[in-house]
């Protein structure tokens, strides 16, 4: 759920800070207040396209933080998107609009807009007039209707999924080489050569890795030499310079009167360790001076070793593995080739087999959909009827497509609608207005509620043109909905707020030389006043606040059922 919006320097916001509580947060306030610059914060950190504009004159820039309570579900979505969130499953979103820029942050962490975007889908879901057009596209009715069919519909499309790209797999490789035989047989000529040529230079798993430090030691076997050399003069014996001569004197020294001071033991053995050690190394070093010797067949013979296997990789992959690799890809192909005829009669009985797969999943996932639909359509025409819509009649028809399959299957879904007695059904893209579509999302979101894994649903606009009894079966919906998600509501319908869970009011105030919105929590007599306000007149009289109790009361009661 969302736990707290920090808004800071946007639009005729100085600093707030709103803490939402589960069940129904309702937003009220006068026109021009600021209502939606509350739910346009929002969707600013969540992705939104910032303009500059919104950034509080005078100040150098806007800041949103969301706070997020998450359920396991959630954690383990985010974890998956490499997301962590904070102790005790606390999840921080911020966003940071400046003139030239804005940056994202997620639990400290920048992230890009489309991460963002991506992150918010798991966590909420907005809904204004631009959302309720969902209901209108091919798509999304197909997904919603999927949603309810629940895992079943899943395992289906995933089945039909494989199938059609193993059907389109087949059939590109079919098409590929279509009837073209001298294409076909200049191919295979070209696969023979290659093949001929990688087996023929006989190569060795690391050969290439081998031969390229053996030619860099050769190659640069003089300043090897000469470093080496002087390494084991300035370590050995016999020069009159050499640390071994130096360090053999000092032992010598040591030894001589150690037995007069026993502390001296101790360095005298340390000493000879290093003696020792010197040794070692100085013998170690003449044997390595003595392997550096080579001649020049020996050179050129590695030299040309490596350009072959050079021209290889650069023709058939970047390291021998991969060379391999392709050997092998070049084998099975110039085995179909070569043996044609066998290999495409055998791919037209694969392809066959895959096409009657596809055609038996697409038409259980059809059959699912079609069952589906008939009582998903009979709970939104009772949730539709519950919204005012007396004698509304809704379906939602399956059509199958045979002859137009895609990943998805072959079915059209369309929502057909009648509000009017005596009307016949037609798509609900040809009937719906704006306000009618907020209420079909509603009655959507109410029946889909156990469907649906968001926790936290943001309505704005969900009052548009409705009054009187409509908003209170609006109001009532919104109650139920409440009972098992967190709902975030802004409106200016009193019916709507009285059934409110926990109660917000934003203000626009004169503050010094600048007008600033407030927000603040109400209950009680304030809540009452606002319900009053609402209920309409100039003034707040006894007989408003009297209608408001009442109002508060009724929802109360409403919500007990």
């Amino acid at each position: 759920m969302l736990v707290s919006l920090h808004v800071k320097n946007l639009a005729l916001i100085d600093e707030e800070e709103i803490f939402f509580e589960d069940g129904l947060n309702i937003l009220t306030g006068e026109t021009g207040a600021g209502k939606s610059v509350v739910i346009g914060s929002v969707n600013l950190a969540l992705g939104a396209k910032a303009d500059k504009e919104l950034i509080r004159t005078g100040a150098e820039y806007a800041l949103i933080e969301l706070v997020f309570q998450l359920d396991k579900k959630q954690e383990e979505k985010l974890k998956a998107m490499d997301f962590f969130p904070e102790e005790d499953g606390v999840f921080v979103i911020q966003r940071k609009i400046m003139s030239a820029r804005s940056i994202c942050k997620v639990c400290g962490e920048t992230v890009g807009a489309r991460q963002l975007q991506e992150i918010a889908e798991a966590l909420i879901t907005i809904h204004g007039q631009h959302e309720n057009q969902t209901l209108l596209q091919k798509k999304k009715r197909r997904e919603t209707l999927d949603g309810y069919a629940g895992k079943k519909a899943a395992e289906y499309k995933k089945k039909v999924d494989e199938c059609y790209q193993e059907y389109r797999k087949l059939a590109k490789e079919l098409e590929a080489d279509g009837s073209d035989i001298q294409a076909r047989e200049r191919e295979a000529a070209l696969l023979r050569f290659e093949v001929k040529e990688i087996e023929e230079a006989a190569l060795r798993a690391g050969e290439d890795e081998e031969l390229e430090q053996d030619y860099r030691r050769m190659v640069n076997s003089r300043k090897i030499k000469e470093a080496a050399y002087l390494a084991y003069r300035m370590t050995g014996e016999g020069s009159g310079e050499g640390a071994g001569e130096n360090i053999s004197r000092a032992l010598r020294e040591i030894r001589g009167v150690s037995s007069f001071d026993k502390s001296l033991t101790d360095l005298e053995a340390m000493l000879g360790d290093i003696d020792n050690l010197l040794n070692d190394f100085n013998r170690q070093m003449a044997d390595y001076i003595e392997s550096l010797e080579y001649d020049e067949e020996e050179f050129v013979q590695t030299e040309n070793r490596l350009n072959l296997l050079n021209h290889l990789k650069s023709k058939y992959g970047k390291n021998i593995a991969e060379v391999f690799a392709y050997r092998q890809r070049a084998e099975e192909r110039l085995n179909v080739l070569e043996n044609y005829e066998t290999f495409r009669q055998q791919t037209e009985e694969k392809l066959e087999e895959t096409r009657q797969e596809l055609e038996e999943a697409c038409g259980k996932l059809s059959q699912l959909r079609s069952k589906s639909a008939k009582s998903l359509g009979s709970q939104l025409r009772k949730a539709l009827q519950e919204l005012n819509f007396e004698d509304v009649r809704f379906e939602i028809q399956v059509c199958p497509q045979p002859d137009h399959v895609t990943a998805e299957g072959y079915d059209e879904v369309e929502f057909m609608i009648s509000t009017n007695k005596g009307e016949k059904l037609k798509p609900l893209s040809q009937v719906a207005s704006g306000g009618e579509l907020s209420r079909i999302m509603l009655a959507f979101k109410t029946v889909l509620a156990d469907k649906d894994e968001i926790s936290s649903l943001i309505f704005d606009e969900i009052d548009t043109g409705i009054s009187g009894k409509t908003a209170w079966k609006v109001s009532e919906k919104l109650g139920i909905l409440g009972k098992g998600r967190q709902v975030i509501c802004i409106t200016h319908l009193p019916q709507i707020a009285a059934m409110s869970d926990t109660h917000f009011l934003i203000e626009k105030s004169p503050k010094g030389e600048r007008t600033v919105t407030t927000i603040k929590k109400i209950t009680g007599e304030e809540e009452l006043k606002e319900l009053a306000r609402m209920l309409g007149g100039a003034e707040i009289t006894e007989a408003a606040m009297e209608n408001a109790r009442e109002m508060k009361e009724l929802a109360r009661n409403t919500k007990q059922y």
